[in-house]
C-alpha cells in the first residue's frame, strides 16, 4: 500500500498549496482601488477622533485580533497607539451575551455599547453568512457608523445589506483558506496605508519595528 507520508508526496503537496496560494493572491489584484478607498476611510475616523471596532468569527476572529494589535501597538514604526477594538477578545462578554441571549447578538450588542456615529466597524467573514455578523452590521448601520467589510464567496447575504456608503471587499475564490489569507495580506495594507497617511514615511532615524 503506497504510503501518504512519503517526502516527496508531501512537498508536491506542499508545491501545489504554495501555487494556489500564489493564484489567489494575483486574482486578489483587483482589490487595489477598493483596498485603498477602505484605508482612506479607516485613517479618516482615527485622524477625527473615531475608533474601529473589528469583529469575526474563528480564523476571522483571529484576524480581528492581529488588526486591533497592529493598529493599538505598532506595525513598522513606533508610533502613537490608534483605537480599535476587537470585538471577539472578551471571553467573559462572548460567553455572557451569547448564554442570556444568543450567539447572533454577540457582536451586535457590543457595538451597541461601544459604536458612536462616526466609527467604522470592521467585519471579516470568508462566506458573508454568519448570523452575528449580519446582525452587527445592522446593529453598526443603527448607529450611524460605516461597515468595511472583508468578505468571500461571492458575498453571501452580507453583500446586500451593505449601504452605498458601506465598503464590500470581496475576496475573490471558493477556499476559506484562500479567502483567509487575502484578508491577511489586506489586513497589512490597511496597517500600511494608516500608518503612511497619518504619519507620512519614516524620517531618518526614526524608530522602526523589524
Amino acid at each position: 500500500m503506497p504510503s501518504n507520508r512519503s517526502a516527496a508526496g508531501l512537498t508536491e503537496r506542499v508545491e501545489a498549496l504554495w501555487s494556489d496560494s500564489i493564484g489567489a493572491l494575483e486574482a486578489a489584484r483587483s482589490l487595489t482601488g477598493v483596498v485603498a478607498e477602505a484605508a482612506e476611510a479607516l485613517a479618516g475616523v482615527l485622524d477625527n477622533g473615531g475608533k474601529i471596532l473589528i469583529c469575526g468569527n474563528g480564523g476571522s476572529a483571529s484576524d480581528s485580533l492581529h488588526f486591533s494589535s497592529e493598529l493599538l501597538n505598532k506595525f513598522h514604526r513606533v508610533r502613537r497607539p490608534l483605537a480599535a477594538i476587537s470585538l471577539a477578545a472578551d471571553v467573559s462578554t462572548l460567553t455572557s451575551i451569547a448564554n442570556d441571549d444568543s450567539y447572533e447578538a454577540v457582536f451586535a450588542r457590543q457595538v451597541e455599547a461601544l459604536g458612536r456615529p462616526g466609527d467604522i466597524l470592521v467585519l471579516i467573514t470568508s462566506s458573508g453568512n454568519s448570523p452575528n455578523i449580519l446582525r452587527a452590521a445592522g446593529a453598526a448601520q443603527a448607529a450611524d457608523m460605516r461597515c468595511i467589510a472583508l468578505n468571500g464567496k461571492g458575498g453571501g447575504a452580507l453583500s446586500p445589506l451593505l449601504r452605498e456608503r458601506d465598503i464590500d471587499i470581496v475576496a475573490p475564490g471558493r477556499s476559506t483558506a484562500r479567502i483567509q489569507e487575502t484578508h491577511g495580506i489586506i489586513i497589512h495594507a490597511f496597517c500600511e496605508l494608516i500608518d503612511h497617511q497619518l504619519f507620512g514615511e519614516p524620517g531618518h532615524g526614526d524608530p522602526l519595528v523589524s
